[in-house]
């Protein structure tokens, strides 16, 4: 017995020894093993539509979108930063309409099918619009503002319409659920951070124009995913209840936002982002500048926005593992402080504080953007949990998206508002005195919601906020319970546009 105890005791400790190296080979595979697993459950069709629209036509699209528009602006439309400002919210109307997409990819089927039209729509969409600014020589600003707000409606209802995709696959596939959150929080965000890191080397190699002709791969992408997504085509679709479907909808909406649960959240959201005015462009004029800013090249921009994506990203880790079981009132007090706090950095590095201490430019902006996307994640997080919460049972994913268009309401209103500001305060593309007094003034107002903090709910992510009576109308229910209809128009990015 002490013999063979003997002899099993080397043959263990070599089986543990080679289990290192089996375990390092079988993490190099678990990715690939994982994506071939998604693809068999539940079609390659549907992962791959995951990581084209999320990923590629989003994150790193949308990366490229924002560094291209900016430079596009400054150096080929010539306009004045507040201009710009008033420029950039006009192109984000099509996500304040996020709700009337959604329901219409629930319940206005094309040829029989739910999705696949609305993809193929948005891809259309993408391609003509980017083909467009790239190849004309100067479009005049209303046809440019025209061609970049039908891209931007284009990416709006892929999002909208592969989020109805992902809803109605994590309900058939319910044990799937968390990995199909994982895919699409992964696919975007590593988007995001190589679209943000490749945006500054190509505007410097072809050009703000030429990054919008690049734009088009994700849209022709996007317009292949309704070519091939696995979808259940739908005969004989009697069109007579789609009136009735809006209405009920409407309804069922307009009645629980009148409920003080509801409206008062509702306020909240909207007044703490549009009293946050953005002056991002008066900023990125003077990063570029040459005489009084400090000069950035087209590449350390984009390094600098994929610094900000990272900081994001680590923000919604650290709410995700740290914060999230933290009172509504509570994480939004420290929060919004921080926020406004946070800008105080914009502030001392355009008075070029930072210089006195000698802190170099380019270190000190990469810590302030780093600095401002982990704090403008962990503000925006709750807010998005306390949404959820505010839904009622029955047009979940409709409502949410009204929600969402809420919010970006308010963004528009914080874009438009900063413009109005810089316009005032007189800052130009070579003039940037009083960009300082601006930042000041965003800053202050950052701080401003604190005194509407008595509209949030009191409770924690853990509590139900309505109501156990609020429910859908029934025939509303009969209309998902007989057609199958998912009003899932999620939002996946936490980002809102």
């Amino acid at each position: 017995m002490v013999e063979e105890e003997t002899i099993k005791a080397p043959i263990e400790g070599l089986e543990e020894e080679d289990e290192p190296q089996g375990g390092i080979f079988e993490r190099f595979w678990a990715p690939i093993d994982w994506f071939k697993m998604l693809a068999m459950e539940m079609h390659w069709s549907f992962v791959f539509g995951v990581v084209v629209v999320y990923g590629i036509s989003q994150g790193l699209g949308g990366a490229l979108v924002r560094v291209g528009t900016d430079y596009y602006m400054k150096d080929v439309q010539q306009v004045q930063p507040s201009e710009a400002q008033i420029y950039t919210g006009i192109t984000w109307i099509p996500w304040i309409v996020k709700p009337l997409w959604g329901i219409l990819t629930d319940v206005l089927p094309i040829f029989g099918y739910r999705r696949r039209p609305y993809f193929i729509l948005a891809g259309v969409l993408g391609m003509v619009s980017m083909i467009l600014i790239s190849l004309h020589e100067k479009l005049h600003i209303v046809f440019a503002l025209m061609a970049l707000t039908a891209g931007s409606a284009g990416v709006a209802i892929a999002d909208v319409t592969v989020d109805a995709c992902v809803a109605q696959n994590s309900i058939s596939h319910p044990s799937l659920a968390a990995d199909i959150q994982s895919l699409c929080a992964l696919s975007s965000s590593t988007g995001k951070l190589v679209g943000f890191f490749i945006s500054g080397i190509f505007v410097h190699l072809i050009g703000p124009k030429g990054v919008f002709g690049l734009l088009t791969i994700p849209a022709a992408l996007v317009f292949s995913v309704g070519i091939l997504l696995d979808e259940l085509h739908i005969p004989n679709f009697s069109y007579r209840q789609v009136k009735q479907m809006f209405l009920d909808a409407g309804r069922s909406m307009w009645t629980t936002l009148k409920l003080p649960d509801v409206w008062r959240p509702c306020l909240y959201m909207y007044l703490s982002l549009a009293v946050s005015l953005n002056v991002h462009e008066g900023l990125f004029y003077w990063y570029t500048d040459s005489k009084g800013g400090p000069h950035f090249s087209q590449e350390t921009v984009g390094y600098i926005s994929s610094v900000g994506s990272l900081g994001a990203l680590l923000g919604a880790l650290l709410y995700q593992n740290v914060l999230k079981n933290q009172p509504f009132k509570d994480l939004l007090f420290w929060t919004q402080l921080l926020y406004g706090l946070s800008g105080m950095m914009d502030l001392i590095l355009v008075l070029r504080l930072n210089l006195k201490f000698a802190i170099p430019d380019y270190f000190f902006v990469v810590i302030d953007e780093g600095v401002s996307g982990m704090i403008n994640r962990l503000k925006w997080m709750p807010l998005l949990v306390l949404s959820s919460k505010l839904c009622p049972s029955g047009i979940e994913g409709t409502f949410f998206a009204l929600l969402m268009s809420i919010d970006n309401i308010g963004l528009l209103s914080s874009s438009w508002g900063g413009g109005f500001l810089l316009h005032m305060l007189k800052v130009t593309r070579t003039t940037f005195d009083n960009l300082w007094l601006a930042i000041l003034i965003r800053n202050i107002l950052r701080v401003s919601p604190l005194c509407l903090l008595f509209l949030i709910p009191r409770g924690d992510p853990n509590s139900t906020i309505l109501p156990t009576e609020t429910v859908s109308g029934t025939g509303e229910k009969e209309y998902l319970e007989n057609d199958n209809i998912e009003l899932v128009s999620l939002v996946n990015n936490v980002d809102p546009r």
